[in-house]
């Protein structure tokens, strides 16, 4: 079994923001493969559930807020009974040029308050993708400004072809193919 979650907001007025990739992400992925989500008190998430091949993948987009997603990746881990190494986290990343994509297994939180939760609850050995989301307006504004402002028009446009790279790394953590990358 595999565990996806994507960080987020659960707000509606957080839909195009940088901090909720993840969640955009996943609701590609879920669309792709016909799967929807349903709002799951219990995890404090929305869940969709599906097979990819003979795997069973549990999508999770935690309703807890960014910096405490943790606490819902805690529930569901233990519920499912699913080990941290089973575990994708796609977030978005400051550092990173926006569409720059590495995925990477393991490590430190690098300053995200979502990654610092789950590795708080889930341990440091979850793989990860993240998503880059730097642009010229985050050396104008405070880091928490910039990461709940919407994509620009032309970033958006973009998430598109960024989404079919994400899905297909997706498919590889599923099929057991994850390596550490960098895709630009």
């Amino acid at each position: 079994m595999k565990l996806i979650l994507g960080l987020g907001n659960p707000e509606t007025r957080y839909d195009r923001t940088r901090h909720n990739v993840g969640y955009a992400m996943l609701d590609a992925y879920a669309a792709e493969k016909g799967a929807e989500f349903q709002n799951k008190d219990k995890f404090r998430s929305q869940i969709a559930e599906l097979t990819v091949g003979d795997e069973k993948v549990i999508l999770a987009k935690p309703t807890t807020y960014y910096n405490n997603t943790g606490e819902a990746g805690r529930l569901i881990a233990d519920f499912y009974k699913v080990e941290p190494t089973n575990i994708l986290i796609i977030h978005d990343e400051l550092a990173l040029p926006f569409g720059t994509i590495r995925t990477r297994l393991g490590g430190s939180d690098a300053g995200n308050n979502g990654v610092k939760s789950m590795n708080q609850h889930l341990g440091p050995d979850t793989a990860r993708i993240r998503i880059g989301v730097y642009n010229d307006l985050r050396d104008r504004i405070d880091d928490a400004d910039f990461v709940l402002s919407n994509f620009t028009k032309d970033e958006s446009t973009a998430l598109s072809d960024l989404s079919s790279k994400v899905l297909a790394i997706i498919d590889d953590f599923i099929n057991g193919l994850f390596e550490h990358t960098t895709h630009a």
